[in-house]
């Protein structure tokens, strides 16, 4: 091993905002919060997500390989229909593409994430 995870960062133009809606998709509390930083996770030790601020963001576009995703987050839920109206009503937009068992969302920033049914 050459080291231990410490957090996915994900740049975007609104660190409250980005962390605000992902803290409410995945359960999860703000362990750490600057300026231009903030973590969330399941405590302060343990991997995090983290919200960078950048000036510009240049958004990922779905499916357009010319504003490729970048990286995505898959969220494991119970019920689609139930985990879609929730991350609709914290700003979430549905995406084309997906199928029976997943279903592709982009975050306020334009982040593209995934429902899986587990």
């Amino acid at each position: 091993m050459i080291g231990q995870w410490q957090a996915l960062v994900i740049d975007c133009e609104d660190p409250d905002t980005l962390a605000s809606f992902y803290q409410e998709l995945l359960g999860m509390i703000r362990v750490q919060e600057e300026e231009e930083w903030i973590s969330i996770g399941d405590a302060a030790d343990r991997p995090a997500v983290a919200f960078q601020r950048v000036d510009r963001l240049v958004r990922p576009q779905w499916p357009d390989a010319e504003h490729p995703q970048q990286m995505h987050v898959d969220v494991k839920v119970g019920d689609l229909d139930a985990g879609e109206a929730e991350v609709l009503r914290l700003g979430a937009t549905r995406q084309t593409g997906g199928g029976k068992t997943f279903r592709v969302y982009t975050d306020p920033s334009g982040h593209p994430f995934c429902l899986v049914l587990t």
